[in-house]
């Protein structure tokens, strides 16, 4: 501790007179973490405004599909023909189509085949479905077969098909606020998930021999063309998903006539395809508070056993969607509840095969209702009638109204925590996908972040509403750590294209790391308040539309009133780490000039200095000196006190005080602590600074300060704490707010490191160690059989 005095008009601290308005305490370290992001943003423009919001030229394309397709349950294909109307209300003429060919990726000369990077591990070997893939085992006859282009009058069109692309040439451009009405004709056989994987496909049940099918991407669709990259038709390679138009579809699925078939939008023909008993159940789900069943496990059961005594078309349609998905089985089992979602009734179903249960009857079509109203008053209302999740292969997988989930109990219908854990976190993260990018439709085959990391971010908030106690660690600051922290050659920014980003390290990317930035930016830099309007605020701008990156971080700054340029730039354009330190911590109080106390506390420290070894020693050891003995060695000095108060000593108190005023004299007799604290910025990324100050009776304080702390030195800065109390430790970041990387020096004092723990045992005889084959195999032997080599 270190006292210092107070000055007419300046602060003395140590000896150092600096003016009353505290200059900074370190030296200026010039940096460009909080200059705006300015030309880094695009520009501007009447389509998209500074705000953030759409422009009032704003448009962007619409496709409405008018689809009929079969589906063959002996070959695994599908055969269907689709009519497109095309609306073009971009301000230019346009002179030939995009069309995405999702499947083509598929074929064993795809792009994304061809460029996949692959390896094998000696260590850990390499499983058939791997080296099937290698050698060319597993290659099928995969991707469109198409077989007819043609316009509304069916005459041909010219077509060129490039990859997953397809280009469709027009007779004539297509002007502004026109459409195009055209024909394809196609088919594909559908993906084996078990030997190939992939989004969607078929899973074979070995033991029934039935098939479940998990239907997406099965279409030629429309690729977006918007003010901001024109046509987006870059190649499909299996990481970057989707971007596609909004439109109205009408679907008529042809299935064997005893599976179930749910879809994207509201069934047409309930009557031609349910029974009964069915459509009775459904009626009774409307009002039910808990799912219905529609279609038993035991009439499931009995589907499985049977054989098909016909067709049946199912038709569906759906509005203002951007994609269609269904899925179609013997083996489902169906049950539906019906939601209230802010004054809005709408169907939460489930569908899963008998091999799902009892998880999936227990859990599924509540998860789906609950995530709908959970995520409708953090965006926007669910505008959509129905929210299916579907079990089977797929582990997880969304689309409108549609998502594919996994997580299957045992044979035996137990399940782990973990098992169940998953269930729940995955229904949500895929039905929530529903309102990013289903609704809120970002481009995903450039952004994964703006889908996967929002969604991710509402699926850990929806996750603790659902239980305060459930695992949401994909949002906490702690457990994007050991990401952060690796090399920064093995990491991308957030801000990388989908397909760019390193596999290995796509999860933390793309998922946990900006969920995790959102959770920061709600608890501990913007607050709930400002947070939660900014974040609905963007859902309801760009709802039904087609937002960019810019559009989002816009939009946040300027609901909220909060500069988040610094932010942005650090957490999802950079990879340095968070990474704070209290390098020192230096101990003031003032000097309050009394001299009956400084005079008293320099004896003690005087007195305190003098209990050496040697005096205490000297007490016993030296029996009489010299002054003791002969007292006309003894002078002055010998009877000076330097430690009493003398009457000029309270004359010189007295005159400064009466300079004092009553607010001055309050200051200096308050006895208050002045903490200096020395803060290192280790890792590069600026981070708010939360400080607890635990204080010697057991009590604590925890002192929040802005980031702009390190806007003039971006490496060290100090600050001063002022208490009343005296401080026993500091300690940085004591709710775990920041992913500092490395905790070891966030204390002051500092900690002791956590010990490392051994095991203790009882003194081992001589003779090696390790394992003992012999042993072992003597031990699982059936008793009297001789081990191979081994006398009995």
């Amino acid at each position: 501790m270190r006292k210092f005095s107070i000055l007419i008009g300046a602060v003395l601290f140590a000896g150092l007179s600096v003016n009353a308005q505290q200059a900074p305490t370190t030296q200026y370290n010039a940096n460009t973490k909080f200059e705006q992001m300015g030309t880094g943003l695009p520009t501007p423009n009447t389509f998209r405004t500074a705000a953030g919001a759409p422009g009032r030229d704003y448009w962007q394309q619409k496709a409405d599909y008018d689809i009929k397709a079969e589906l063959d349950d002996t070959n695994q294909s599908i055969t269907g023909t689709e009519k497109i109307t095309y609306t073009n209300n971009a301000p230019e003429e346009l002179r030939y189509l995009w069309m995405q060919l999702d499947q083509n990726v598929f074929s064993k000369n795809s792009d994304g085949n061809i460029t996949r990077q692959s390896g094998i591990n000696p260590t850990s070997g390499s499983s058939f479905t791997a080296l099937g893939n290698l050698t060319g085992a597993n290659d099928k006859d995969y991707g469109y077969k198409i077989m007819a282009v043609k316009d509304a009058a069916g005459k041909d069109l010219r077509y060129t098909i490039n990859g997953t692309m397809m280009r469709i040439d027009m007779p004539a451009p297509l002007a502004k606020g026109m459409s195009f009405v055209f024909q394809v004709d196609w088919k594909f056989n559908i993906i084996d998930l078990k030997s190939v994987g992939g989004r969607s496909g078929y899973e074979l049940f070995p033991k029934d021999g039935n098939v479940l099918y998990e239907i997406a991407q099965w279409f030629p669709r429309m690729a977006v063309y918007d003010d901001v990259n024109g046509w987006q038709h870059k190649q499909f390679l299996g990481q970057g998903e989707f971007t596609l138009p909004f439109g109205d579809y009408k679907v008529a699925l042809t299935v064997p006539n005893d599976m179930v078939l749910g879809a994207t939008g509201e069934l047409q023909n309930p009557k031609e395809v349910l029974t009964a008993t069915q459509l009775k159940r459904l009626e009774q789900a409307k009002t039910s508070k808990t799912p219905v069943v529609i279609v038993t496990q035991a009439e499931a059961e009995a589907a499985e056993k049977g054989k098909p005594t016909g067709k049946k078309t199912w038709v569906y349609a759906a509005k203002n969607v951007r994609d269609f998905a269904f899925a179609t089985s013997r083996k489902f089992i169906w049950d539906a509840m019906q939601v209230d979602v802010e004054g809005k009734k709408v169907w939460a179903m489930s569908l899963y095969p008998k091999e799902a249960n009892p998880l999936w009857g227990q859990y599924s079509t509540r998860v789906v209702a609950h995530t709908l109203v959970n995520y409708s008053k953090r965006t926007i209302a669910y505008p959509y009638p129905v929210a299916y999740s579907v079990h089977g292969s797929v582990g997880g997988m969304e689309y409108p109204m549609m998502s594919f989930n996994g997580a299957r109990p045992e044979a035996d219908g137990t399940y782990s925590e973990g098992t169940k854990n998953f269930l729940i976190l995955v229904i949500i993260h895929e039905v929530g996908h529903n309102f990013f990018p289903m609704i809120v439709n970002s481009d995903e085959r450039q952004w994964s972040w703006m889908d996967e990391g929002l969604n991710s971010f509402l699926e850990g908030l929806t996750c603790l509403e659902w239980d305060r106690n459930f695992p949401a660690t994909g949002i906490e600051p702690q457990y994007i750590t050991s990401y952060m922290k690796i090399d920064a050659d093995k990491q991308n920014p957030i801000m990388s294209s989908s397909d760019n980003i390193i596999p290995s390290t796509f999860g933390p990317n793309a998922y946990s790391k900006p969920a995790t930035g959102l959770n920061i930016l709600r608890e501990t830099i913007m607050g709930r308040e400002l947070f939660d309007y900014a974040f609905k605020e963007y859902a309801r701008r760009w709802a039904f539309k087609h937002p960019t990156p810019a559009d989002f971080f816009r939009t946040m700054e300027d609901a909220s009133g909060v500069d988040l340029d610094w932010f942005w730039k650090g957490w999802f354009y950079g990879v340095e780490p968070a990474d704070q330190a209290i390098a020192n911590v230096e101990w003031y109080t003032i000097d309050t000039q009394d001299p009956t106390k400084i005079k008293a506390q320099a004896k003690t420290e005087a007195d305190a200095k003098r209990e050496t070894l040697s005096n205490i020693r000297n007490k016993t050891d030296i029996k009489q000196t010299v002054v003791e003995a002969d007292s006309t060695m003894r002078d002055f000095y010998n009877s000076y006190d330097k430690f009493a108060v003398t009457d000029a000593d309270k004359k010189k108190y007295e005159q400064y005080l009466s300079t004092l005023s009553a607010d001055e004299r309050k200051m200096v007799d308050e006895g208050k602590n002045f903490y200096v604290l020395s803060l290192k910025n280790k890792g590069g990324l600026v981070m708010p600074v939360i400080i607890r100050m635990e204080f010697e009776d057991g009590t604590f304080e925890d002192v929040r300060i802005p980031v702009e702390l390190w806007r003039l030195n971006d490496k060290e800065v100090k600050k001063t704490l002022v208490t009343t109390k005296r401080v026993a430790k500091f300690k940085l970041d004591p709710y775990h707010e920041i992913p500092d990387i490395d905790t070891s020096d966030n204390t002051f004092p500092k900690e002791p490191e956590k010990p490392t723990r051994f095991q203790a045992f009882k003194q081992r005889g001589f003779g090696g160690g390790g394992s003992n084959p012999m042993q072992e195999a003597r031990k699982n032997q059936p008793s009297g059989i001789q081990t191979s080599g081994e006398k009995k």
